[in-house]
């Protein structure tokens, strides 16, 4: 690496930092995480710029990042481009609070440097039919669906167990394939009247904190979803080892500041939602399940199976919620019509469809990161890792260790 072309990009990253602080102070939802130096974040407090010289200042850093010299070494040539795709998110995001009106697919593409594929009411109709049969007798699809899952919710006194016992799981699982930093941790907190089911807030210093939902029932399923993309191998992973490679081995400290609508979400939840099969290949998870969590939850684990068939075929309407937040924020149907597409379509049960549009609402396009994010994170780990579950892990951990963009993981 050439240690000239790394510190010469130092001052850019200064003043993205400070950018993406200002914009906080705009923006209560912005800044998702910083762990840098405290005394930056007092000056930009006192400094008060308005959005309009955040606006003009994110233009002026964009125009000098572009106009530097491509480095040859790879990594930097990552970071510039990160540094200046980060920017232009973050200058769509001013002109959206400054009144700019984007759609879906235009607000997607400039905050997280993607866009999800369109599909019609005629593709969940198919992609139903498999359920159908799996799921036979009276009712609609999403009232059976609604009445199978009612045997697999993790009874309230046992969901701190259970959640212990998968978060041991993934992360003795992840240890196989990789070495964290030492001192790594987390903590648990359950809460109420959120609009997400979990959500991990990174403090820095390899620490986060963990908080889940339990507003409404959470099926035993979510215990290792929420477990591996919280936490081993998802946000705190990704985390934790972006402040260690990058932060810490390299100096660039731009990585102490976590834009929430910007390039680098749709990697993070999308490497959270991949990482769950990387750690549970196949069967795994299942065999997993059945010995560990099922018991613990008191929940029959002959009944594992079938409930697993059913989970892979509601798996195919994950585009669903897409199709309702786009169709919402476009104006084509109110908040209702789209919790009743999410009932419909992607066989909510209504309080959640609900609480979905309610994430909507707060978070706009961010949606797209879930399902589009998984689908460009798988796309890029098996094509680099094959079919090599090591590799894949390698592939993973090299991925979370570097700065990616979106549109880089076709490469």
């Amino acid at each position: 690496m050439n240690t000239e072309d790394s510190k010469a990009m130092n001052p850019y990253a200064d003043r993205y930092i400070r950018l993406v602080l200002g914009m906080g102070e705009h923006d209560t939802d912005y800044v998702d995480a910083y762990y840098g130096d405290p005394a930056v974040r007092e000056q930009v407090k006192a400094a008060k710029p308005t959005l309009d010289q955040i606006y003009n200042e994110a233009i002026a850093l964009r125009d000098e990042l572009r106009r530097t010299t491509a480095p040859h070494d790879n990594m930097l040539a990552l970071r510039r481009t990160y540094l200046t795709r980060q920017t232009e998110a973050l200058i769509a995001r001013a002109e959206m609070l400054r009144g700019k009106k984007l759609t879906f697919d235009e607000e997607s593409k400039a905050l997280y440097d993607a866009v999800a594929p369109h599909h019609d009411e005629a593709y969940f109709q198919q992609a139903t039919a498999d359920l159908e049969r799996e799921l036979p007798g009276e009712g609609t699809i999403s009232e059976r669906l609604d009445k199978f899952r009612r045997d697999f919710v993790i009874p309230k006194d046992k969901l701190d167990a259970v959640f212990k016992a998968a978060i041991d799981g993934c992360r003795s699982r992840t240890l196989q394939h990789t070495q964290l930093p030492e001192g790594e941790h987390f903590t648990v907190e359950y809460v109420t009247n959120k609009s997400w089911s979990g959500y991990n807030w990174y403090k820095g210093n390899y620490n986060s904190l963990i908080q889940v939902n339990t507003d409404l029932p959470i099926f035993i399923d979510r215990a290792i979803d929420l477990a591996c993309h919280e936490g081993y191998p998802g946000h705190h992973v990704y985390n934790a080892l972006l402040e260690k490679n990058l932060v810490r081995d390299r100096g660039w400290q731009e990585f102490t500041v976590y834009p929430l609508f910007s390039p680098q979400s749709l990697i993070a939840e999308g490497s959270a939602n991949y990482g769950i099969e990387v750690a549970f290949p196949a069967h795994e998870r299942v065999d997993f399940e059945k010995a560990n969590l099922f018991p613990i939850a008191g929940i029959d684990p002959s009944k594992a199976d079938k409930y697993y068939r059913v989970q892979d075929l509601t798996a195919k309407l994950a585009y669903s919620g897409n199709e309702a937040a786009r169709r919402y924020l476009d104006g084509e149907i109110t908040a209702d019509q789209s919790a009743q597409w999410l009932v419909k379509y992607g066989l909510y049960a209504p309080e959640r469809a609900k609480q979905r549009v309610k994430f909507v609402d707060q978070y706009r396009s961010y949606v797209i990161n879930y399902n589009l994010g998984k689908d460009l994170v798988r796309d890029y780990v098996e094509r680099h890792g094959g079919n090599d579950p090591s590799k894949r892990w390698q592939a993973f951990i090299e991925l979370l260790s570097s700065p990616r963009l979106p549109s880089e993981l076709t490469r």
